[in-house]
């Protein structure tokens, strides 16, 4: 991991690896880097940059106050400037993706298209809640083997099947560090107290930051059995949009791997787009 200054001086990590078009891979809320190392082996061809959010993974933690999109997608857009980047396609998973949306209406001049994974312009409050319900709140596994046929139980019921178990042994691995007294989530525990103080405030309208994606590549990957994305948000999204690519991931929640089939052939699709 290498690392760079954001605005307010917190030191954030970030991985920069391969050659060609500048992939800027943003990660779900309580995630890191490593949730694209599932994908990553497939993109070739492709300078993959992953940001460690402030709070998460190796980077510093901060005021939970700035635990927030806009500070996030600063932090993103200051990345961009320590590499000397002018523009960078961003593959955006959940919290990601509304970054990416924020950057097209506040700098679309350093987009050069973006793909959406499980995420729109709407969440739906069921998936919100679900997330609520976690976090910040530590694993009760103490180990990574345990951790793992825990998160396998569970996933299932959140719409994951037919995953093996050596996936989720990986996937616990990126989520956890192992310590003396058990495993300890990668990321700031007051992450909670930002997301339930944004709730508190009316929800904002997102579709004019979906909108400012307009003229751009790009894609959209669905989980079919998704609590955060639902298939009206999709429709209206395409109606919105018609140029978009889509991808419905059968036997995924929020979110897909984005190394399925399905997710593959669209990312390919899209990068081909930008090429």
């Amino acid at each position: 991991m290498q690392n760079f200054i954001a605005r307010d001086g917190l030191t954030l990590a970030y991985r920069d690896e391969g050659e060609g078009l500048p992939v800027l891979a943003l990660s779900g809320l309580t995630r890191n880097s490593d949730d694209f190392n599932f994908v990553a082996p497939h993109l070739s061809r492709v300078r993959l940059i992953r940001m460690d959010y402030r709070g998460r993974g190796a980077s510093d933690w901060g005021p939970y106050q700035t635990y927030t999109v806009p500070q996030e997608a600063d932090d993103a857009l200051m990345l961009l400037d320590h590499l000397g980047i002018d523009q960078a396609a961003i593959l955006g998973t959940s919290r990601g993706g509304l970054i990416a949306m924020g950057i097209a209406a506040a700098a679309k001049d350093r987009l050069l298209g973006a793909c959406l994974n499980d995420i729109g312009p709407v969440i739906d409050p069921r998936g919100l809640d679900y997330i609520k319900g976690f976090l910040g709140r530590q694993p009760s596994a103490r180990f990574y083997k345990d951790a793992a046929s825990i998160r396998a139980e569970l996933m299932e019921t959140s719409g994951f099947h037919g995953v093996p178990a050596e996936r989720w042994e990986a996937e616990v691995r990126h989520l956890y560090t192992q310590t003396e007294t058990g495993l300890k989530n990668r990321y700031d525990a007051a992450l909670r107290d930002a997301v339930l103080e944004s709730g508190a405030q009316p929800a904002p309208d997102l579709w004019p930051f979906f909108d400012a994606l307009q003229g751009l590549p790009l894609a959209l990957i669905h989980g079919e059995n998704s609590d955060i994305l639902i298939d009206e948000t999709v429709k209206e999204m395409q109606r919105r949009n018609p140029d978009m690519r889509y991808a419905r991931v059968a036997d995924r929640g929020h979110v897909p791997f984005l190394d399925e089939p399905e997710a593959l052939q669209v990312i390919h699709d899209w990068l081909e787009d930008m090429r």
